[in-house]
């Protein structure tokens, strides 16, 4: 498919050196203290769970909240410096929060630093989703998740990076350039909160806040080995959040947290609910907190596996990362069964028909000529501005001409029904989203699961190469998207790392009838794998619930932890 670059206009570059003189003038004006080395009393609370920082912070007798934000501020700024994560800093206004003595030391968010994704309004602060054409345009009021964090106590004192317009693999914007993997730059941190993801691998932050429609937090967090949950729409306070498609309902944009530890997400998503988030965020369900532990009762559960989604398998190491996680949890008695729920190329289809119904206008008005979009992104556009005829044309001659016949079925299935949309046929696209839905949730239950198990991606992580997630396309989203379509929790953990000594593919893969038999887009995914490049990056699993049962994603997440634990192969963090 041809791609025309057009040259960026002097608007665009007008704006983009604008923000980035506006950030360079507040890393610049920071005070010098965080500029300063890391003592050791810094180190100390960097190592701090969450609950064990809220308690100490508490007792006001060891360090205080403005304590906690030196040592935060500082490792952000190495952050950034390493990985350019960070979209906006407001050290001083978390400063002066930190300084107001708290009405109690019963805070439940007590001196935890918190990111936030560039997309958060906060008052006085520029809220552009990476478009040129927002800058200088300053929220009037913050999001009512920062009201309801700085009334916990939370230190809010930094923005992260996203791409342009969301929709990407990669984390890149004319405004802030490009944010790279934590552990090794020549590939991406993820998806649109990769900022986020980077600066937490470095402890620059204790939790992550991003937002996730088809991945966008889980990507992240699988790429930099952290843990993430993306619950049901309307559990976690969303209201204020700029999304990349205005409006969409019928699959809506989550917010999700992040964390360094499994302990600390979980204990960040019940304090959040315990302070009663639909007080301030008319979008919050009153769903208060329902604990859930599997490991300390001791309960066998029963996991369905789905090791492909029948559009792209899974490359070798992620395929290894969940038969090594099903293999641990067999082990400790637990019940792993294949799943074969209906099928989510027909999730993927209604899904995306309903994302673009409007043909991407909503994701797309902001866009000045010119302006960078991701390739993956920028081919969706192109495709939804082709006639349907041609479409449908191409999506028959995929069918008719591939070698072997049929391999191309899925993807021609996608590109003859990828088109806008009018109203009244959007309404039908509801209509089956609702029925895919009930048949989900039956054969769910016909199968009597209490989790699904299932990769996170097809790759371990996406290389910071010109048109790599072109090749990769919104199409190998499905594994993490498919449940923003189901709206059900679904939550990521490191489960291991990439060993290209065991995750080769094996010598003639490319004339294998496996490969033969893959489509065109799956097979552009594969030529992406570098089991020898990607060595040493985290691989995760993902772990789903139901809807609205985070706690049970959760304790779901716990249960494989402690398998793998148990197993003699627990994950180990690696420390930057």
């Amino acid at each position: 498919m041809v791609v025309i670059h057009l040259k960026p206009t002097y608007s665009i570059i007008l704006s983009s050196a604008r923000k980035q003189e506006e950030l360079r003038q507040k890393f610049d004006s920071t005070p010098a203290i965080y500029r300063t080395a890391l003592s050791a009393a810094d180190s100390s609370i960097l190592d701090l769970s969450l609950a064990e920082l809220v308690s100490t912070c508490g007792s006001a007798d060891v360090f205080t909240p403005l304590d906690v934000l030196e040592a935060y501020g500082k490792r952000a700024l190495e952050a950034h410096n390493a990985t350019n994560c960070l979209a906006d800093i407001f050290l001083d206004e978390a400063a002066e929060n930190a300084s107001i003595p708290p009405a109690t030391s019963e805070l439940p968010l007590l001196g935890v630093p918190v990111s936030i994704k560039e997309c958060f309004d906060v008052a006085g602060h520029d809220t552009t989703v990476g478009f040129s054409s927002r800058v200088g345009h300053p929220a009037l009021q913050s999001a009512p998740l920062l009201r309801l964090l700085r009334d916990a106590g939370a230190l809010v004192y930094v923005k992260t990076t996203l791409p342009t317009a969301c929709l990407s693999f990669e984390t890149s914007s004319d405004l802030f350039g490009r944010t790279t993997n934590p552990f090794n730059p020549a590939f991406s941190p993820g998806a649109s909160t990769g900022g986020g993801a980077a600066l937490l691998a470095w402890q620059g932050s204790l939790i992550e806040v991003g937002t996730d429609l088809g991945g966008s937090s889980r990507y992240p967090a699988a790429f930099c080995g952290l843990y993430a949950v993306k619950g049901s729409a309307g559990r976690f306070p969303n209201d204020g959040s700029l999304g990349c498609l205005p409006g969409l309902d019928a699959v809506p944009t989550i917010t999700a947290p992040l964390a360094r530890s499994l302990s600390d997400l979980r204990d960040f998503w019940e304090r959040i609910v315990r302070m009663r988030p639909w007080e301030y965020d008319h979008t919050c369900v009153p769903l208060t907190w329902r604990p859930s532990d599997y490991v300390t009762s001791g309960q066998k559960l029963k996991f369905g596996l789905i090791m492909d989604d029948g559009v792209i398998p899974p490359t070798p190491a992620n395929a290894r990362a969940l038969a090594e996680v099903a293999d641990a949890l067999r082990k400790q008695g637990h019940e792993v069964v294949s799943f074969h729920p209906p099928s989510p190329l027909e999730g993927l289809k209604i899904g995306y028909q309903l994302m673009f119904a409007d043909g991407g206008a909503s994701a797309f008005i902001p866009l000045r000529t010119g302006e960078s979009i991701s390739p993956a992104l920028r081919t969706v556009r192109t495709i939804l501005r082709l006639p349907l005829w041609l479409k449908r044309l191409q999506a028959s001659f995929l069918r008719w001409w591939s070698t072997p016949k049929g391999r191309n079925d899925a993807w021609a299935d996608l590109l003859a029904c990828f088109h806008p949309r009018s109203a009244l046929e959007e309404h039908g696209l509801v209509l089956q989203r609702d029925a895919y839905r009930a048949r989900w949730h039956d054969a769910w239950r016909r199968e009597g699961l209490d989790f699904v198990l299932t990769p996170v991606h097809a790759l371990p992580a996406m290389p910071i190469e010109p048109e790599v997630s072109d090749k990769a396309t919104l199409v190998s989203a499905n594994y993490s998207f498919l449940y923003n379509v189901l709206d059900y929790a679904a939550g990521v953990l490191p489960v291991g790392r990439v060993d290209k000594a065991r995750d080769s593919y094996t010598a003639g893969f490319k004339k294998s009838d496996k490969y033969r038999g893959l489509s065109d887009v799956a097979r552009q995914v594969h030529e992406i794998y570098d089991a020898e490049a990607m060595d040493g990056l985290p691989l995760s699993v993902q772990v789903v619930a139901g809807r609205f049962e985070e706690e049970k994603a959760l304790a779901g997440m716990e249960v494989v932890e402690a398998a793998l634990r148990e197993s003699g192969r627990p994950f180990v963090p690696q420390v930057l």
